[in-house]
């Protein structure tokens, strides 16, 4: 039984062997989580299926005897895990994220043995027509030891390493076990941290969400050339695809739970580019989008795709009686009056919220004394409120390119259609408990959505939203573009200054002796500016930090310090991997800041500097104008 790799745990790790088996389970159940070609695996357990899928080695005697030999070889059984049964079985099918396999199934069967603290993975294939075949060389097993009573040692063994096949998928290469695998286990176990949130794809057949997925992500690619939104359109069209791919699979699913043969029709709430609806609506299903403002990009999807301009208010008017579904896709102020809305709009209308910034009904979302993040604490109210609402609430996680993943989804109701009335008296009372919660707040939040000065009709009827206030058709732009120019070069001016000061004056101008001045945190900046100023720059999104950034000419923000950018420096000159290089139209468009303040002038010649040295080095825009928006997705 050849070791291929070991690697030691840290001397003071306490979650062990516990810790092992928590990280074994995530490398069994999620793999993808490590091996990025992988959307996930199918696993079924039970006690007879390791002697069922192990029925192919009776066949061959000398392979189940060496494969029997390699199990129980080494150490003796330990007996300290805590088990009924001292050993488990299991099978898992892997999932790939592009089949690149046909009919084969590459599928695993997975030996825990509690005792010797060791999990075995036997490798075999199956076809269509239910063939089986063993991948003998790559029959491995992962060990942990506890060598001299002190020291916790992570073990990579394998049956015959001369003969193992990598298919750069299922099977990657041994190195990659030794290198990548068995480093993120050590880590797992050691942390032994569990996530607040379900597994992504929970409630989904993973095998389903592959497949679409994929065709929807080749279908849909062309939306990222002609994107013409200022966001990232990769970020956010793969991002539609990915959900539109787990509410098509979820809607599918459902069909065949109720025998239904019509497609779910939907209404989007906040549908912003209506990318979302762009893609339901051209799978089959009936449905349209409502924002508050229209995007350019609404008019690229053709009359198909039914898009409204129109503020969204809770109330008799915005009901949905005839609505399967209605989407909450990050719908901000909406969030939590989507449940209420659904739960209104007919007794068999349900929902699916991806909720995203914190807001109650009435304003922004106020935190408890609680020891969750603000982020779990927001799901857990808007569960909350699903429950209020009459919605037996489902949580899962996305597999999407975002920080907010976690989705609810209302199917089915916890109570029967002839109590709807006592469930229409219990929202109602919810929803203005929550109203007072947000008077006693005192929240303000510059008119969007906060209360507004109109008294609440308390009993149920047209006026059971009043007082919520839709966002402005016209969003504020607040990322300190539309500050004053002489305030902002003020500010700019006099943190450079400061920060010069911080190096002696040097003189003789020689490029070589450039002052390159000290460095301040952001917050010892903040310290530099009068109270006045400060409170002007909170108002802006990001504040001082998106000021500073925004004159990248000047400073250099980096590990939450500000430098000065020495343009001379290539990896002074080029921090964000982002930020596009310089347009030719846009060279000798701006003064050279450095070449009217800073003492020694700019240390590029005026040739090399992207910025104008002086008014005759000074040219014209030919860029067009762009305007800035927030929130365009």
């Amino acid at each position: 039984m050849p070791k291929l790799f070991d690697i030691k745990f840290p001397g003071d790790c306490k979650t062990l062997p516990e810790g092992f088996w928590s990280a074994v389970d995530v490398w069994i159940k999620k793999p993808h989580v490590v091996n990025k070609r992988l959307c996930g695996v199918k696993e079924t357990e039970s006690e007879n299926v390791g002697k069922e899928a192990l029925g192919f080695l009776l066949d061959d005697p000398e392979l189940c005897h060496n494969v029997f030999s390699f199990m129980t070889s080494g150490v003796s059984p330990a007996q300290t895990h805590e088990k009924e049964q001292p050993w488990s079985s299991s099978v898992r099918t892997f999932i790939p994220k592009v089949n690149c396999y046909g009919t084969k199934q590459h599928k695993e069967v997975i030996l825990k043995d509690f005792d010797r603290q060791q999990v075995t993975f036997l490798p075999f294939e199956e076809d269509s027509g239910g063939q089986v075949s063993l991948k003998r060389g790559n029959i491995h097993q992962i060990q942990l030891l506890h060598q001299d009573c002190e020291e916790w040692v992570l073990e990579l063994h394998v049956l015959t390493s001369d003969a193992w096949f990598s298919d750069g998928v299922a099977y990657p290469k041994l190195p990659w076990l030794s290198a990548d695998l068995l480093p993120k286990l050590v880590r797992w176990a050691t942390e032994s941290k569990s996530s607040e949130f379900r597994s992504t794809l929970s409630l989904l057949p993973v095998e389903k969400y592959s497949l679409t997925y994929q065709q929807l992500k080749e279908k849909y690619k062309v939306m990222v050339k002609v994107w013409p939104e200022v966001t990232d359109p990769e970020k956010f069209v793969y991002e539609d695809v990915a959900i539109a791919t787990y509410l098509l699979v979820l809607w599918a699913e459902e069909r065949a739970e109720r025998g239904l043969t019509a497609r779910q029709s939907f209404v989007d709430l906040g549908c912003g580019n209506g990318l979302l609806v762009h893609i339901l609506t051209n799978e089959g299903h009936p449905g349209k989008g409502i924002d508050v403002r229209k995007r350019k990009i609404w008019d690229m999807y053709g009359p198909h795709t039914l898009l409204e301009e129109k503020a969204i208010t809770p109330n008799e008017s915005f009901l949905f009686p005839d609505t399967d579904w209605l989407i909450g896709n990050h719908s901000d102020e909406l969030t939590p009056w989507i449940p209420v809305i659904a739960a209104r709009s007919s007794y068999f209308c349900r929902y699916f919220v991806l909720p995203c910034c914190f807001f109650d009904f009435y304003g922004k979302y106020q935190r408890r004394q609680c020891k969750k993040s603000q982020y779990k604490e927001y799901i857990d109210f808007i569960a909350e409120v699903s429950r209020v609402s009459g919605f037996d609430t489902e949580e899962d996680c996305l597999r999407i390119p975002s920080t907010k993943r976690v989705c609810l989804v209302g199917k089915s109701r916890n109570y029967q259609l002839s109590d709807e009335t006592a469930a229409e008296q219990r929202r109602a009372h919810y929803v203005q408990s929550r109203r007072l919660v947000v008077q006693r707040s005192d929240i303000r939040n510059d008119g969007e959505c906060c209360l507004g000065n109109e008294d609440t009709d308390r009993t149920p009827g047209s006026s059971w939203g009043a007082g919520f206030q839709p966002r402005d058709r016209l969003e504020t732009v607040r990322n300190c573009a539309a500050l004053p120019r002489d305030f902002v070069d003020s500010v700019v001016l006099r943190v450079a200054n400061v920060l010069l000061g911080m190096t002696e004056d040097i003189g003789g101008g020689s490029s070589s002796d450039w002052n390159r001045g000290g460095s301040l945190s952001v917050s010892e900046v903040a310290g530099l500016l009068e109270q006045e100023t400060l409170q002007l720059l909170k108002k802006e999104c990001g504040g001082l930090q998106t000021l500073l950034k925004n004159n990248h000419q000047v400073f250099r923000v980096e590990g939450g310090r500000v430098h000065i950018r020495d343009w001379r420096d290539r990896k002074s000159a080029v921090t964000d991997t982002k930020r596009k290089p310089v347009a030719p139209g846009a060279l000798k468009t701006r003064p050279c800041w450095f070449h009217n303040h800073h003492p020694q002038r700019c240390p590029l010649k005026a040739e090399h500097c992207a910025f104008a040295h002086g008014p005759d080095d000074l040219r014209p825009s030919t860029r067009p104008l762009k305007k800035i928006k927030n929130n365009d997705s």
